[in-house]
């Protein structure tokens, strides 16, 4: 049975939320970005089984909805019929999963039998299929060891050259933020959210407690600035931006290390960093620094389940995924000749 979650199970809710985009806090700042969230408890003899949050954005020039459920569990085929004739209701086209389950723990009967009931299809994924999940329980000595000897050499150079790592959750902090987030898109040519995305954002996190954002200082200027989570005992690094100038100085990898003792005091076990390339990266491509840079701290190239869209509505699901080529190819486009 699933039922619309009250203002009272927001503490349950979080408790079984597997991932911050399914925190309760996370369902209140998208409702401020004017999206439609719908927050459902699995239950079992009035017993919370599972949670779901899915947010609902609207096709522009239609009627029509798309859901959003990211970082779930797997439904249950049970859980799914209810899904389904909420999205029906909602005018969905189809409602896209993308479970925060680690792809070697996949029951795959599970996963067979929602296919024969469903009209499921592999999607375009939104959120990252890779990510690098750092054990941080273990003592400061032992997680230095399991670095990278040149990630090492880099934090002791920043904290020589005399770096400052300090959080900063100020509205202050956040225009520092935004200022290299600006910067940052430009250089690399990637597109982001609004300024008024990332304010709600930050604002709706850190008030509730459940992020920080961390400044890196070297001479009077701010060379990086993080955003950072923490849910149920794991610390998630999902914002960051960077400064073009004294990369010399290697603060942010002096700002990873001092996240990571940021969430051991956090009591964290474990650290997801938020996304990384596959196990044989193109080392042409934009992102490898990115994902060499995580690499280098030592954790465990973890891959997850994949993206899956519960398909509604058949012929408008057609259409829609031809014009979502279209608009993605016109973004980057976009981003390319970006100025």
């Amino acid at each position: 049975m699933i039922r619309e979650a009250k203002e009272e199970d927001k503490k349950i809710f979080n408790l079984k939320a597997r991932h911050p985009l399914q925190s309760w806090e996370w369902g209140e700042f998208r409702k401020k970005t004017g999206v439609e969230v719908s927050r459902l408890i699995a239950e079992d003899n009035k017993k919370v089984k599972d949670v779901f949050q899915i947010t609902w954005h609207k096709i522009p020039h239609t009627n029509w909805t798309i859901g959003y459920c990211p970082k779930s569990n797997i439904p249950t085929v049970a859980d799914l019929k209810e899904i389904r004739e909420l999205a029906l209701r909602r005018k969905a086209v189809f409602v896209k999963f993308e479970p925060n389950i680690v792809a070697s723990e996949i029951n795959v009967e599970k996963i067979e039998s929602l296919g024969s009931t469903f009209d499921f299809r592999s999607g375009k994924p939104l959120f990252t299929k890779y990510t690098f999940v750092l054990d941080i329980s273990k003592d400061e000595k032992q997680i230095l060891e399991s670095m990278n000897q040149k990630t090492r050499y880099n934090i002791r150079l920043a904290e020589k050259k005399g770096v400052k790592i300090y959080e900063d959750n100020s509205m202050n902090g956040f225009e520092k933020y935004w200022k290299l987030t600006e910067e940052t898109t430009k250089r690399q040519k990637f597109y982001s959210h609004t300024k008024s995305y990332h304010k709600e954002m930050w604002k709706t996190m850190i008030s509730a407690g459940k992020g920080s954002l961390l400044l890196a200082d070297y001479e009077g200027k701010t060379l990086a600035a993080w955003i950072l989570f923490v849910l149920n005992g794991i610390l998630y690094y999902p914002y960051g931006a960077s400064s073009g100038e004294n990369r010399e100085v290697m603060a942010s990898n002096l700002m990873m290390w001092e996240a990571i003792k940021m969430g051991k005091k956090n009591n964290c076990s474990s650290f997801d960093m938020w996304g990384s390339m596959g196990p044989n990266p193109d080392t042409n491509d934009p992102w490898f620094g990115f994902h060499k840079f995580k690499q280098g701290y030592g954790g465990d190239l973890t891959e997850f389940l994949g993206s899956f869209d519960l398909v509604v509505k058949n012929n408008k699901y057609t259409f829609y995924t031809i014009a979502e080529k279209v608009r993605w190819t016109t973004l980057k486009l976009m981003a390319v000749f970006r100025k």
